[in-house]
């Protein structure tokens, strides 16, 4: 009788589970919130820190102002998603309206707790000298920040802040906010063609520039 040789099973493959996603693609991909063009951890997401021993100095001014001055490390509690966020040597400005609340607990020490808003003023590449706009265009972001605040607090709706984007050389030049705390920067500004689906920035055509132009003039 014949023997057959049994032929051996190919071996399984390994598939990646449906559902999971590459996180650091999907972190520094561009998002969109309410029209503005971003990178970075979703609108939505929360970060914990834990900050090292600081120095916090202050001085009286007014009787009811102080000005102050407060360095420290501060700590990711977890871990930033491997192959995102900002190079190192990245540096962020950011707009703090925050209520501090302290309580007395002996001559010498008081328990602490702050609650507020942080708002991103400009950021400074790793490679770069200069900050990502001028002292006056980032007075005027402050600005922008602290009307909007007083809106809020009066009761008032948000003015909403459309995306920065232009034209160059027949693609749309969009510049996405550079996002702080350990988000991603992403390119300055990245070429994206009209069709492009992952930044849905609306594009007008040089006819329709030309009509309102007429337009405008007549009603002169």
């Amino acid at each position: 009788m014949k023997r057959h040789m049994a032929i051996p099973a190919p071996p399984r493959m390994k598939t990646r589970k449906k559902g999971k996603r590459d996180i650091a693609a999907t972190y520094n991909a561009f998002k969109q919130h309410n029209g503005q063009v971003y990178t970075g951890a979703k609108v939505g997401r929360g970060q914990k820190w834990r900050y090292d021993q600081g120095e916090w100095k202050e001085r009286k001014i007014t009787p009811d102002k102080w000005e102050f001055n407060y360095e420290v490390t501060k700590r990711r509690a977890g871990h930033a998603p491997e192959g995102s966020g900002a190079p190192v040597g990245t540096e962020y400005h950011w707009y703090i309206l925050a209520h501090q609340v302290v309580k007395k607990i002996n001559a010498n020490d008081y328990t602490t707790s702050m609650t507020g808003r942080k708002y991103k003023v400009a950021h400074k590449r790793a490679s770069k000298e200069t900050w990502s706009s001028t002292e006056r265009a980032q007075n005027q972001r402050v600005i922008m920040f602290l009307e909007e605040m007083l809106r809020e607090l009066k009761g008032q709706a948000p003015v909403p802040q459309p995306s920065k984007s232009k034209r160059v050389n027949g693609h749309l030049r969009v510049r996405a906010n550079a996002n702080g705390d350990g988000d991603g920067v992403s390119e300055r500004a990245r070429r994206v063609k009209p069709s492009s689906r992952n930044v849905p920035v609306a594009a007008t055509s040089k006819a329709s520039r030309a009509t309102t132009s007429r337009t405008t003039r007549r009603g002169h």
